[in-house]
């Protein structure tokens, strides 16, 4: 597995979204255990301990996929793999990059940000800077998975302690005004009153987001495609256990757990399996 040389965002809107998630995330989860958990849970007790311990696992996995993300190179390797040789019927899978101005794998396209052609590209992520593909594309739908289940945890918390707890500060035409439009938090009411509901915009941001992203891409990877290929005839769809496996690896029943656990994939992505519909045509 090779390590990207710059992992960090390029452009402009890469940065900021990474911020979002890379900076906000970890002041959110302070607040979140120095606030929010104690008045709710009494400090100590089982379901306090039992809270926390879930936070820590939750923000480890959403941190961890989100830099392996960001730190594994999935691009075109021009170094060790070459394109096969004239003659050989494996050659007329690969295809010419304009940019690149080389032979690619199949499977594999070009992106404009990273400047590179990425092995089973999928798409490139603004939250993460890079693109998502073939060595890390396990990591980008788990981290997405998890800061959906995060966000929902958190969500839960922060409205018991908004809407229950401190129903008399915060339920209020106003404060629906602020949530609406944030910029209201600018101009109107306290610092940590508007801090809070802002964490509580965030909040309600990163579950939007993995909603989105979890709806659309879980289809895609089930059908055992890329983006680039969805809705379109294509080869590559081995049944739901060989499409899963394709993406989060051999050890696919553990490698949910955490993103430190080793899933060795069953393909080296420039060379895949085709389904057994498509060599039948073949044949």
């Amino acid at each position: 597995m090779r390590v990207r040389r710059n992992p960090l965002p390029r452009r402009l809107v890469d940065i900021l979204c990474y911020l979002v998630i890379g900076v906000f995330l970890p002041i959110v989860f302070i607040f979140e255990i120095v606030v929010v958990l104690p008045a709710i849970h009494a400090p100590g007790g089982l379901l306090h301990t039992f809270t926390f311990l879930m936070a820590m696992f939750l923000l480890f996995n959403i941190k961890g996929n989100m830099l392996a993300c960001m730190m594994i190179d999935t691009s075109v390797d021009r170094e060790r793999v070459k394109a096969p040789p004239e003659g050989d019927a494996a050659r007329l899978e690969w295809r010419h990059c304009a940019k690149c101005d080389r032979l690619a794998p199949p499977r594999s396209w070009h992106c404009k940000v990273c400047d590179v052609c990425i092995l089973k590209r999928d798409h490139h992520c603004l939250f993460t800077g890079c693109c998502i593909g073939h060595e890390n594309h396990r990591y980008f739908m788990l981290f997405t998975m998890y800061l959906f289940v995060g966000s929902v945890y958190a969500l839960a918390y922060n409205s018991v302690f908004m809407w229950i707890l401190n129903a008399d500060v915060y339920c209020n035409w106003l404060t629906a005004l602020k949530v609406a439009c944030p910029l209201f938090m600018l101009v109107i009411g306290s610092f940590w009153t508007n801090l809070q509901l802002l964490f509580y915009s965030l909040n309600i941001l990163a579950l939007l987001y993995s909603v989105v992203i979890l709806a659309y891409h879980v289809p895609i990877v089930l059908r055992g495609e890329v983006c680039a290929e969805s809705g379109k005839q294509h080869k590559y769809n081995n049944g739901l256990y060989l499409n899963l496996r394709s993406v989060f690896g051999q050890r696919m029943h553990i490698a949910w757990l955490s993103p430190l656990i080793a899933s060795q994939l069953p393909h080296d992505g420039y060379t895949w399996q085709a389904n057994s519909a498509d060599d039948k045509k073949t044949s």
